[in-house]
């Protein structure tokens, strides 16, 4: 029977950088820690001592997966990237985190059609904190105009409001009061 090398059970070779690190303000030792946001580093001196920092650095280019090559963006002119965020994959300017130009990838190629409450915006794509899809005025939070259906830049032939949505294959009018189906 062969012998088990106890250096493979070092953890110190393996455990993490902040693990020797004091506390920079008591000096107390550090400890990851769980919250309701995620994984922390925290003082174990708590709460006499409340300092904290974040487990990882967050950086701006770890969410990219792939430039588009010849897309440009539309409001400054630099690539655009396919990027991974909270809520799955979108495609936005390279040059975050000053231009925050951002499209939905399932939506490429759609017309925008134009919001029926204001007149001045467009619907836009959007996803919810909980992966629904729906369809928000791009002149948010001014106009709070919001439909869960796709909408279609057709005016309803009965009321004649601005759009008509599609649920299911068949078209209808979104608005109050009218029961125009197509």
């Amino acid at each position: 029977m062969s012998k088990i090398d106890p250096s493979l059970f070092n953890t110190h070779e393996h455990a993490p950088r902040w693990a020797d690190e004091p506390c920079p303000q008591c000096g107390e030792r550090l400890e990851l820690r769980h919250g309701k946001h995620g994984a922390f580093i925290g003082c174990s001196a708590y709460p006499r001592c409340d300092y904290l920092r974040p487990s990882k650095v967050v950086e701006h280019d770890e969410d990219v997966e792939k430039v588009l090559e010849g897309s440009r963006c539309p409001l400054c002119g630099h690539a655009l990237a396919l990027k991974k965020g909270r809520y799955g994959l979108f495609i936005g300017c390279t040059h975050y985190p000053r231009c925050h130009h951002v499209a939905d990838i399932n939506d490429q190629g759609d017309e925008e059609p134009p919001c029926p409450a204001c007149g001045k915006g467009h619907l836009l794509a959007r996803t919810s904190r909980y992966g629904k899809r729906f369809y928000g005025c791009s002149r948010y939070p001014t106009c709070r105009y919001v439909i869960n259906d796709k909408p279609r830049a057709e005016s309803c032939p009965e009321c004649g409001f601005g759009i008509l949505a599609e649920r299911k294959g068949q078209l209808y009018c979104p608005n109050k009061g009218c029961d125009y189906h197509r």
